[in-house]
């Protein structure tokens, strides 16, 4: 993906590992907007489990997005190129091709009805402080966390899934 200005030393640089596609996706239902979320067997079905308790525990919560090819984090990066975003700009919001945890389909981006998604405002829904208590016995963990060492902008929507 040279010819999106990537530098060659960027997972080094990020601490970031290159990460390959999931071999085997299910689907998980519909985003907000229609499209099939998909991710990996493990991820779908601990999302379904920690879904079910936020809800017992009066949190809807709903899946954003989740597995994405290598090729579709590419045109995301051409898009904000395109916009007139600089690739530094880019790569502090949207993962290098390759770097990114949904191409493992183990990653999911969490809303919740009502709300605008993929926010910082996330983090002042109640579902956020339920996500950080709880999700880590379902096997996820939030990723890009304020200050994060990968040099990411905060993400409280983005949850990945152990794998296992």
């Amino acid at each position: 993906m040279s010819d999106l200005g990537i530098p060659a030393d960027y997972g080094a640089r990020r601490g970031m590992p290159l990460l390959g596609e999931a071999p085997e996706l299910v689907s998980i239902g519909a985003s907000p907007e229609g499209r099939e979320i998909r991710l990996s067997p493990p991820a779908a079905a601990a999302w379904a489990r920690m879904r079910d308790a936020a809800g017992d525990a009066g949190i809807r919560l709903v899946a954003i997005s989740g597995f994405r090819t290598i090729e579709r984090q590419a045109e995301i990066i051409r898009g904000k190129l395109a916009a007139g975003d600089t690739i530094d700009a880019v790569l502090r919001t949207v993962a290098a091709p390759g770097y990114s945890e949904h191409h493992t389909g183990r990653a999911i981006d969490v809303g919740v009805p009502g709300e605008p998604p993929l926010t910082e405002d996330f983090e002042r829904t109640p579902a956020f402080p339920w996500l950080q208590a709880h999700a880590g016995r379902y096997g996820f963990r939030l990723s890009y966390p304020r200050g994060n060492a990968h040099g990411m902008a905060y993400e409280p929507w983005h949850w990945c899934h152990r794998a296992g």
